[in-house]
Order: C-alpha cells, then sequence, then structure tokens
C-alpha cells in the first residue's frame, strides 16, 4: 500500500472513530460548530456555569421581590388594623346622646341604661366566636361583617332617633325595642371589628421583637376612638337650640358613623391579611412532634396512612401518562385537603390546651377581678364626683374631663407599657408554649449563657402586676377620704386609675400570645376578653347598692330629690373602693402563683 493511500485510510478512520492529529486547525476555536453537525450553539453562549450563576442571582432577587411583597403586606395590614382601632370605639362616645335620648325621645332613665347595657352585652358575650372566625377564616371576613353590623345598627338608630318618642312614652315613633335591638348589633360591631384588627397585629408582628409596641397601638387607638368621634359629633355636626346652646344632631351623627364604619370594615376585607400563617402553623406542628406530644396522635397516624401527606404513589407511573397525571392531581389535592386538616386540628387542640392549663385560669381570674373595678369606676365617674361637695354647692369639675383624663393617661400607659416591654422583657423563644416539661430545649435554657452575660430583663408579669397596683393606688385615695371636699384632688385619682386600667388592658393580651402562641390568639383573646363586662356588671351593682344604701341612711348629708336620691359624703363609696382596692391585690396574688407557683410559667420555663 502507497503512503497516500495510507494517510487517507487514517484520516477516515479518524473521522468515524476520534480526532486525529491532522485533524486539528490552529485558526479553528475547539469549541467552533462544525458545518455539518448538529450542533449550532456558537462559544460566545452562556456557559454551564454562567448559567447557574444567573440562576442564583435570579433566585435570590425572587425572594427579595417576595420579602417586599410581604413586608408591603405586613404594613398595609398593620395601619389599617390601627385605623379599625380608631373607629371601632364608637360605643365609648354613649354620653354624648345619651341624655338626648331622655329629652327628645322620652326615655327614662332606666331604658337609658338598658340601652348601654345591650351594646355591652352585644359587644362582649360574642367576643370568643368572633375570636375564633377571626382564626379560622382570617380578620378580613370579621372586618367586613364588623363593617356590615355597625352600619345597619347605626342606621336603624338614627331612622329610630328621627321618629320620636316611642307609643309607650306617648308617641307615634318606632318602639323602644328597636333602638334596643340596633344597639345590641353596635355593640356586637365593636367588638368583632376590634378584635380582626388585634388579631392582624399580633400574628403578623408576634414573632418578632416589636410585639409589645405592635399590640399597644391598635389597643391605645381604640381607646382614642370615642374621644375624636366625639369631638366630631359636638363641634361639626351639631344642632343648636333656642336657648343659643348646642347639642350633637344625634341623626346625622349616627348616619355618619353608620356610613363611615360600613367603609372601614369593607376595605379591611380587602387590607387585613394574616402574612405567612402557613409557616406558622407548619413549625407550630413540628415544635409539638419534636416535643414529643404528638407521637401517639391518632389525627397524624390516619391522615400518614390515607395521604400519606401529599407523596406520590408507588404505583409504575411509566404505564400511561394519563396514570401519571391523575395520580399527582390526587396528590396535590390531598395535600390541600390536609394542610386545611392540619390548621383545623391545630387550632382546636391549642383551644383543649388553652382551656385545660390551670394557669390561663389564674389569669383569667386576676384580669377579672382588677378590670371589673376599673369599669366600674369609669362607668359611674359623674356619680362619684357628685358626692366629693356638699348639697346645693356648684361643682367645679365636670364628669367629662375626667373621662378625657382617663383615655389620655390610658393611652399613655398602654404605649409606654408595649414599647418597655419590648426592650426589658426577656426574649420569648418562639413556640416556647409547645415544649414538653423535660425538653432538650427547656434545659438547655436553663442553663447560664457561656458566651455572654445574661441581658438584664423585667418580667411582663412584674410590669402587670405593677400596673395593677397602680390602679389601686387610685382606689386608695379615694376609700381614704383624700380627695373627700377637695375636688381638685380627684384628678390624681383619674390619672392613677387610667394609666394602671389602660397598662392592664394592653400587657394582658401580649402575655396571652407569648405564653400560648400566635395560632390560636383570636380565640384564647376572645375567651379572656369576655370577663370585664362580668366583672364591671358586679362592682356596678356593688357601687350602687352602697351608694344607695347610704344615701337612704341619711347620715352622710344625703339629699332625695323628687325622681332620685343623691349622696354626699365618704360613705357613700369608700366601702366599695376598700373592696375594690382588696380585688386588685388578690388578682395580684394570682398573677404571682401563675408566674412562680408550682407548674406556673417559670417552672415551666416560659420566659414570659
Amino acid at each position: 500500500m502507497s503512503p497516500a493511500a495510507s494517510n487517507r485510510n487514517s484520516s477516515s478512520s479518524s473521522s468515524s472513530n476520534g480526532i486525529g492529529k491532522l485533524d486539528y486547525e490552529p485558526r479553528r476555536p475547539l469549541l467552533h460548530p462544525d458545518g455539518d453537525g448538529d450542533s449550532s450553539r456558537p462559544s460566545q453562549d452562556t456557559s454551564y456555569a454562567g448559567s447557574f450563576f444567573q440562576q442564583v442571582a435570579e433566585g435570590i432577587m425572587e425572594r427579595d421581590r417576595a420579602k417586599l411583597q410581604r413586608d408591603t403586606v405586613r404594613w398595609l395590614s398593620f395601619v389599617w388594623a390601627v385605623v379599625n382601632c380608631l373607629c371601632a370605639g364608637s360605643i365609648t362616645a354613649y354620653s354624648l346622646y345619651g341624655r338626648l335620648f331622655q329629652l327628645r325621645l322620652h326615655y327614662t332613665q332606666v331604658q337609658v341604661n338598658i340601652v348601654s347595657v345591650t351594646a355591652e352585652l352585644g359587644m362582649y358575650l360574642p367576643v370568643t366566636a368572633f375570636g375564633y372566625l377571626c382564626d379560622r377564616t382570617g380578620p378580613g371576613l370579621p372586618s367586613l361583617l364588623s363593617g356590615i353590623v355597625f352600619g345597619l345598627g347605626y342606621l336603624v338608630a338614627a331612622f329610630t332617633y328621627r321618629s320620636g318618642p316611642p307609643p309607650s312614652a306617648g308617641g307615634d315613633g318606632w318602639p323602644f325595642g328597636v333602638m334596643v335591638f340596633a344597639f345590641v348589633g353596635i355593640g356586637m360591631g365593636t367588638s368583632c371589628m376590634y378584635l380582626s384588627a388585634v388579631t392582624t397585629c399580633a400574628k403578623n408582628f408576634g414573632r418578632g421583637n416589636a410585639k409589645g409596641i405592635a399590640l399597644a397601638v391598635p389597643i391605645a387607638a381604640f381607646g382614642l376612638s370615642g374621644m375624636w368621634q366625639s369631638q366630631v359629633g359636638s363641634r361639626l355636626l351639631y344642632e343648636r337650640n333656642p336657648d343659643g346652646t348646642t347639642d350633637v344632631d344625634v341623626f346625622r351623627y349616627f348616619l355618619f358613623l353608620g356610613i363611615t364604619l360600613l367603609c372601614v370594615g369593607v376595605i379591611g376585607l380587602f387590607t387585613l391579611r394574616i402574612v405567612d400563617e402557613g409557616e406558622m402553623i407548619d413549625e407550630a406542628v413540628e415544635e409539638l412532634e419534636r416535643s414529643g406530644l404528638l407521637a401517639q396522635d391518632e389525627f397524624f397516624t390516619r391522615a400518614a396512612d390515607i395521604h400519606g401527606y401529599g407523596t406520590m404513589s408507588t404505583r409504575d407511573l411509566s404505564d400511561s401518562t394519563f396514570d401519571f397525571l391523575q395520580t399527582e392531581a390526587e396528590a396535590l389535592k390531598a395535600k390541600a385537603d390536609e394542610e386545611k386538616r392540619k390548621k383545623d386540628w391545630l387550632l382546636n387542640e391549642e383551644t383543649r390546651r388553652y382551656l385545660t392549663d390551670p394557669t390561663m385560669w389564674w389569669l383569667a381570674a386576676g384580669f377579672f377581678l382588677t378590670t371589673g373595678p376599673g369599669e366600674a369606676f369609669i362607668n359611674n365617674l359623674g356619680t362619684i364626683i357628685g358626692t366629693l361637695s356638699p348639697p346645693h354647692t356648684k361643682s367645679t369639675t365636670l364628669a367629662v374631663t375626667h373621662v378625657s383624663i382617663v383615655a389620655v393617661t390610658s393611652t399613655i400607659a398602654r404605649l409606654a407599657t408595649g414599647t418597655l416591654t419590648d426592650i426589658l422583657a426577656p426574649a420569648a423563644p418562639s413556640h416556647q408554649h409547645h415544649r414538653g416539661p423535660d425538653s432538650v430545649a427547656n434545659s438547655m435554657a436553663s442553663l447560664p449563657s457561656l458566651d455572654r452575660p445574661r441581658r438584664f430583663a423585667v418580667s411582663r408579669i412584674t410590669f402587670l402586676i405593677t400596673s395593677a397596683l397602680v390602679l389601686s393606688l387610685g382606689q386608695l385615695l379615694l376609700a381614704t377620704g383624700f380627695v373627700q371636699n377637695h375636688e381638685s384632688r380627684f384628678a390624681a385619682v383619674s390619672a392613677l386609675i387610667g394609666a394602671g386600667y389602660g397598662a392592664v388592658f394592653s400587657l394582658t393580651p401580649i402575655v396571652v400570645s407569648v405564653i400560648w402562641g400566635l395560632e390560636n390568639f383570636g380565640t384564647n383573646w376572645g375567651i379572656l376578653a369576655t370577663t370585664p363586662a362580668l366583672g364591671a356588671t358586679l362592682w356596678s351593682a356593688i357601687y350602687a347598692t352602697v351608694y344607695q344604701r347610704a344615701a337612704e341612711g341619711g347620715d352622710y348629708g344625703a339629699e332625695k330629690g323628687k325622681d332620685d336620691v343623691l349622696c354626699y359624703g365618704k360613705g357613700c363609696y369608700a366601702s366599695t373602693f376598700w373592696a375594690m382596692a382588696v380585688s386588685v391585690w388578690l388578682a395580684c396574688g394570682l398573677w404571682t402563683w401563675a408566674w412562680r407557683g408550682p407548674g406556673g410559667w417559670k417552672r415551666r420555663g416560659i420566659a414570659v
């Protein structure tokens, strides 16, 4: 064979089997596409490494966009929750038009009281159901419900007022029962709008370091709502009397409140959102599993057997594309159903654990013994002031002034305690309420830190007890007669009781969220929030009984009028406020027992 033929055979062999040394051309890039090859990818295209880093960068950008979107939703929900609370407390302006029910509708004092009491019952009795609704459906639907109930309630009340005195008072207006029905709806709207707002703030910010101020701001806004609404009624929506004085135009005022609150509730349907609620539920379930509390749970065993937690079937998916797609669809549906079942089960389990926790009942009893006296003082400010000066003496103290003092000091105390607890209270780990008493996490938490010195911390219970003692100090000033015949000193009483009452009402939901978590906060706080109505009813009855007996006895300068009995002197109220102070001290003892007693929060390793 000739050398040329040999070279041709070698070239043919290399082209069929591999790259030969004669195939190399110095001017051609190694990755240059062959003219007759199948590949046409130029060498300048993105390499596999470049594509990887590009995907990483895009993933980071997508993550940042998602975080920005979540933060925007979280803060927008917070802002509108504050707006909700700024509007929800309209019932606190009842004294603005209560006396006009007597003058224009000829209601008796008993009927005026019936309207306010039914509104209070409508506000407190269904609060647990509204909290349950917030946890199960989110805060948007309860906000819409509150707007509808508010709107209907105030519109019915407006036209009932416009119709004039009822037939029972000799008129031809709508019956008295219609006004009662309207204010039941107003009371329900109050608690529903309040809970939707507070639940939103608690769940969106409760896992951060600003849980105290995040709850204090909307609660403080709720306390201010009656003040600005009464100013709108008295300064803008008023009518002038023949003698030159002015009164609120109740019909226009009710229309204003009904339309405003309806709009606020409807907007809340779209703006109040819980961010990362699914993640919060999953973390809670995982913590329960790690704690060993779900080791033999029937729900999770059954769910795993039926659905496999969304995993694919072990059948051979290569039989047909249809079978594969059907299996995928069934798996996704099973996973969605399981997520809903998981949330429902967790919330039900949280409610059961909350109700069976003895420390919850100690906390609730203390809240009942503290808020009841505070509510009774606010409701009876006018008659208390009347007992401080002798009969026929012109009083220089106005009840509305002290209502404002209570509102302002209460607001300041709520914001201050919320901020201070965020700074000084011990850090509360997420889902600490799910840990077992002998869990590794609790054992490690009890050991001293070797990395850094322990931060100075003041427990939230210390703040709670201190606030209650401030409340009792105002009661003691009244009980000891310090204010009798010195009306100017009554401002100190209003300030102390307002500050103590406001701080207790702000700190208690924070304590509930820290000890029993956020997943079921609406239901848990709703259960506890029913106690102020019971306490206010009890202590108002005690105050009225002592007042009436002292007035009828005539030993304290009582003055009997045509339709009522007025009382003057320390005996009209002293024993009541001594009992109130003792009640608050008893509440402090119950909270201390729940905190440091056997089986208390400190023994269970709960940082509160």
